[in-house]
Formats: structure tokens, C-alpha cells, sequence
């Protein structure tokens, strides 16, 4: 019997909280990964050594997910990635999750702070993933993330939540238009969350993760453990038929 061959996913933002979280739940599911970081390539290398120890596969590539202008250039270190590491010439998986968030009422926020969450949470999003096409295998799956900030408001995120709820439209598109190679394309939105997202305010601050625990059905906050293993369960094989969905992460928060 043949065996099948071994998917590959790429994950940006991946050297750091919920992207790490999916690199690694991935690389425990059999599937190997190129991990994209921005700046901490220590951290990169970490969670490349972490793969390696569960038994997968991995590279870090530097990716500034803001600046269109290296995409052709990052798609050419991905190839060539492909071709050393794995030879083959394509991946399976795409799991767009590098992200910033900014902290301001909308009256505040400015126009660096709108450009900065724009290039990076839609405009990034959009033409990265366009430059990556050739390399996904037809038949492949890309993950967009978005926020369950898009569903409920909170003060201060008018901007961020603004970008996530582009994005959810974005994946519809993305979804219908490149539904003839067989790639299915979904939302994951996250509720809150124990990390450093955002200076950790969720993580370290008992106030706030008490407040939202309190407004949450399930009674806690969510932990990087909540995300990464549901993003990898809708890149299963069981999760094929799932398309063009919003799928809020959060345990029911503010419903």
C-alpha cells in the first residue's frame, strides 16, 4: 500500500502565541511546517527545534507581513524551501494568522495606527496569499484569521475589528473564486485569549480575564491550546467539506 504523502502548512506569524500554538498542534497531527516570524528569530528557530523533537518537519522563513513589496521574494524563498526540504514544489496549507493589535477608542486612533492594522491584517492578508497561489497544491486549504471582535464590539478596537471583518468577507470571495481548484478557504475567529496579544492584557491583567470569563458560556478565557487544535481539526481530512464558514473560537463569549 501506498502512503500517503505528507502534508506541509504554512503559518505566518507562527514564532509566537496562537500561530506557534497551530505550527506545533499541526507537527502532533503529522503535518510539517514553514514557519514565518517577523522579528524574533530565535523564537523561529525554537519552535522549528519543538517540530523536530514531536517527529515533523519544518523551515523558518522571515516574513514582513505589512510589506507587499518582499512577497515576490518571500514566494521565491518558499519554492526554493519546498524544493531543499521536501522536494516537491507546493504546499497543502495555508494559515494566514500573523497579526498587531491596537488599543484605541475611535476617536483616538490614528491614521499610522489604521494604515499599520490595515497593511497588515487585510492588505498583507490579500496579496500574500495571492502571490502563494501557484505553490498551493489544488486541493489544498487556506485559513484566514479573524476576531470575535467582528461579532461583538468592544471600545477601543473600531479599527482592528474593522480589518477582521474585511477578512470574513475577503474568505467568501476567496472561497468562490478559487472553489474550481478544489481549495476550500475559512474563517477561524478567535474570543479572547491568554497571550501576549496586545501586551498580554488578557493574560496578565485579572480584571479583564475575569470580566471575560464572566461573559463567557463556558466560564474561563481562552488558552492558545483553544485555537491552535481547532484550526488544525478544519485542515483534517474529516473537515473537507467545510467552505467559505466563519467559525468563532471564543467558548461563547457574549452570546
Amino acid at each position: 500500500m501506498t502512503q500517503d504523502k505528507k502534508k506541509i502548512a504554512l503559518v505566518t506569524g507562527a514564532s509566537r502565541g496562537l500561530g506557534k500554538n497551530t505550527a506545533l498542534t499541526l507537527a502532533k497531527k503529522g503535518v510539517d511546517v514553514i514557519v514565518t516570524y517577523n522579528n524574533s528569530d530565535e523564537d523561529a528557530k525554537n519552535v522549528v527545534s519543538a517540530i523536530a523533537d514531536i517527529g515533523a518537519q519544518a523551515v523558518a522563513l522571515q516574513l514582513d507581513t505589512s510589506n507587499t513589496k518582499t512577497f515576490d521574494g518571500f514566494a521565491e524563498q518558499v519554492k526554493q524551501s519546498l524544493q531543499d526540504k521536501w522536494q516537491t514544489e507546493h504546499f497543502d496549507f495555508l494559515v494566514n494568522n500573523a497579526g498587531v493589535g491596537v488599543y484605541a477608542s475611535f476617536a483616538d486612533t490614528t491614521e499610522d495606527d489604521f494604515d499599520r492594522l490595515m497593511n497588515i491584517h487585510l492588505k498583507g492578508v490579500f496579496f500574500l496569499t495571492q502571490k502563494l497561489l501557484p505553490l498551493i497544491n489544488d486541493g489544498g486549504r487556506i485559513v484566514n484569521i479573524s476576531s470575535g471582535l467582528a461579532r461583538f464590539a468592544l471600545p477601543g478596537y473600531a479599527a482592528y475589528a474593522s480589518m477582521k471583518g474585511a477578512i470574513e468577507v475577503l474568505t467568501r470571495y476567496m472561497a468562490k473564486e478559487l472553489g474550481h481548484r478544489q481549495i476550500a478557504v475559512n474563517v477561524v475567529a478567535p474570543g479572547a485569549i491568554e497571550t501576549d496579544f496586545n501586551g498580554g492584557a488578557v493574560r496578565d491583567n485579572p480584571e479583564i480575564n475575569s470580566f471575560i470569563a464572566s461573559q463567557t458560556a463556558l466560564g474561563r478565557v481562552g488558552l492558545p491550546d483553544d485555537i491552535g487544535g481547532a484550526i488544525a481539526a478544519l485542515l483534517s481530512e474529516d473537515n473537507r467539506w467545510v467552505n467559505a464558514q466563519r467559525i468563532e473560537v471564543s467558548g461563547g463569549q457574549f452570546i
